[in-house]
Formats: C-alpha cells, sequence, structure tokens
C-alpha cells in the first residue's frame, strides 16, 4: 500500500523518531549513557520513552493515510478481502524481518541470545491490527470506543491481578509461563522473565495506533487545530491518570498510552502547520521515507562490527581513549552513538537522492 501523495510533515516527524531511535539504541558504552539517553528502569517517563509511542502512532498515521479511502471505497466483499489479504501479509512481513534480526543478533553478538518478540515484531502486529480496524470499523465513534474499551480493560487486567511491580504483574507472569528463555530478559535462578515488548503488553499498543488512525482521519480532513487540541487533552489526562496508574513503558500502562500518545498528536499538529501549511524544510524526511531500512541497517551494521571484533578497538581509539578525559565517559558514549546515526543519516539521504525506496 503506498500513499499516493505523501505528507512531508508524517515523513519528518517519522525520520527524526527513527533517528532518535538509533541515537538510544547505539551507545559507545552502555555502562556510561546520559540520563536522558536512557529508558526508564520501570516506573516513569524519560524522553527516550516517547519514541517508540511516537513510531506506533505514525504507524497508525500512514495506515489511515493509506489505506482509509481505499477502505471506504472497498464495498464488495472481494475488494475488502484483497485489502486484508495486503494488511496482513505486510504486517508478517515485518514481524518475519524483526525474527531474522534477532537470529543474526544471536548468531554475531558474544552473550546474546535469540529472543522471541522485539520492536519489529510489536510494529508487525500493530500493523495488521490497525489495518483491520480500518477496514471493518471505518467509523470514528467505533474506534474512539474501542480505544477507551483497550485502555480501561487493560487496566483493569493489571490493577486487580498484582498490581504493577516488577514480576509479580500479570504481564511478566504471561510472558514468564509462555515465552520464559526467548523472552527480553530471563533469570535462570528464578525462572522468572520479562519483555517490554510482551504478549500482554501489546495489547495497549493497539490503542496507540488506534489514536494514530484518528489522527491520519483528522490530517485528511485538514483539522489541524482539533488534533492539537486532542493532543493537549490526552496528556492532561495520561497526567492525571499517572497518579493512581503509574507512567510505565516496559509495561504500556494506559497512562503512559495517553500521555506519549499526546505528545504524538501535538508534534504531529505543529509538524503538520509548519511543513505542510508554512512551507518549512522537512528535516528528518530522508530518515522517514526509509525508516525501517534505516533501523534494519543500523542493526546489521552493529552485528556486523561486533561479529568482526571491530565495534570495541573502534570505541576506544576513536571515542574512549581521545574523549572520555578531555570530556567525560558520557560524552564519549554519545558522541559514536550521534556519529553512528549521522552516518546512516548520510546513507538514507543518498538513497532518497537516488529515488530508492525498500518497502518491506
Amino acid at each position: 500500500m503506498h500513499i499516493h501523495k505523501r505528507i512531508s510533515s508524517i515523513d519528518a516527524l517519522r525520520g527524526l523518531t527513527v533517528a532518535a531511535m538509533l541515537l538510544v539504541n547505539d551507545a559507545g558504552d552502555w555502562d556510561h549513557v546520559y540520563p536522558w539517553l536512557e529508558h526508564s528502569e520501570w516506573n516513569g517517563c524519560t524522553p527516550a520513552d516517547f519514541i517508540f509511542p511516537f513510531f506506533l502512532l505514525i504507524v497508525g498515521v500512514s495506515i489511515q493515510l493509506a489505506l482509509g479511502p481505499k477502505a471506504e471505497n472497498a464495498l464488495l466483499a472481494a475488494e475488502r478481502k484483497a485489502l486484508v489479504k495486503a494488511v496482513i501479509w505486510r504486517g508478517a512481513r515485518i514481524f518475519l524481518l524483526g525474527l531474522l534480526l534477532h537470529l543474526l543478533a544471536a548468531f554475531m553478538i558474544d552473550g546474546q541470545v535469540f529472543r522471541l518478540l522485539g520492536v519489529l515484531q510489536r510494529i508487525g502486529v500493530c500493523f495488521a491490527a490497525a489495518g483491520m480496524i480500518t477496514i471493518y470499523m471505518k467509523q470514528a465513534f467505533l474506534q474512539y470506543v474501542l480505544f477507551a474499551t483497550i485502555l480501561l480493560g487493560y487496566w483493569g487486567l493489571l490493577q486487580f491481578s498484582g498490581g504493577y511491580a516488577p514480576n509479580i504483574n500479570l504481564a511478566d507472569r504471561i510472558d514468564t509461563a509462555v515465552l520464559g528463555r526467548l523472552s527480553y530478559t530471563f533469570d535462570p535462578i528464578t525462572a522468572l522473565a520479562h519483555d517490554p515488548e510482551g504478549i500482554l503488553s501489546t495489547l495497549p499498543s493497539f490503542a496507540t495506533v488506534i489514536l494514530g488512525l484518528r489522527a491520519g482521519a483528522l490530517l485528511r480532513k485538514g483539522h489541524t487545530l482539533r488534533l492539537i487540541l486532542i493532543g493537549f487533552i490526552m496528556m492532561a489526562v495520561g497526567y492525571v491518570w499517572s497518579h493512581w496508574v503509574p507512567l510505565n513503558k516496559q509495561l504500556w500502562t494506559s497512562s503512559f498510552v495517553c500521555w506519549t500518545g499526546g505528545a504524538a498528536l501535538l508534534s504531529i499538529g505543529i509538524f503538520h502547520y509548519l511543513i505542510d501549511i508554512r512551507s518549512w524544510p522537512a528535516i528528518g524526511r530522508s530518515f522517514g521515507v526509509n525508516a525501517i531500512t534505516a533501523y534494519a541497517g543500523s542493526w546489521i551494521a552493529v552485528c556486523l562490527l561486533s561479529w568482526l571484533n571491530i565495534m570495541n578497538p573502534l570505541y576506544f581509539h576513536w571515542f574512549s581513549e581521545p574523549l572520555t578525559a578531555q570530556f567525560s565517559a558520557e560524552f564519549a558514549s554519545f558522541a559514536f552513538s550521534l556519529t553512528f546515526t549521522c552516518l546512516f543519516g548520510i546513507a538514507m539521504w543518498f538513497c532518497n537522492l537516488l529515488g530508492w525506496r525498500v518497502v518491506i
């Protein structure tokens, strides 16, 4: 599914989100990272915690822009069936790419074990879910009802089954029982597992992409101010709710969905006004049109550098040794991730210049 007329602001925001993802994921030294580049250990919401929900919400926006008009015109069952097939197949390809990247990391990086779920796997599942919602639940009211039902239902599941503490919350208990050693973390002594992209916590991520669907619909109608207003409202709801339900990316809590989703809606509205209406430059667009390619490419690059035993000497001689004494270990680590991100930015700019687009 291709967007016939791409919205530059969405490409730009998606691109800056992916650039931020690379900046956070590719620290030179994980023992020395600036706090604002780290995810919250548990409760809380750091700047880094906004990145993935921003990307997922933009997935919803893109689906609405690309698939929405087709779904509205698909009156015959055969037409809807073709759309469903395309949506599920693309979601499956994204999921499989995530599996392949995790297999690659397990094979090429010492100490890395295979993990079943992850970022691309969640994107693939959410893509398929958002596509099905777009095809079979076109009415805005029904989508808002589904959004509220997911958030309230997930809140109830966690609240009344042990709360939000690590290991004892329902999401972790399900990951321990089903994923076990295939989780992000697994303690062989206690046999307890946790995965921030786990099974149950995928449910509220559907709410994030539903917000994206509604944002895409508002963009199609030119309702920029309404989009910004809803963003303010969602952030207010998330802030108030966080007094009872903690902001928690690891569990993707309902308050976290509202807080980060509201911030994403605000950002989309502002970017749309500045770039599409006021004609500001779409900085980050090159990253945005090949977002998954940039993410997968950076992953493969890290695997190759590690496998060839280049990563550690490269970091030590070019970053740690010259920068740590003069500045700090955190600065050296940040300089590496910034350089890494900029190199991929140049590569994506070159691809965009040549018109190269990789569609997964």
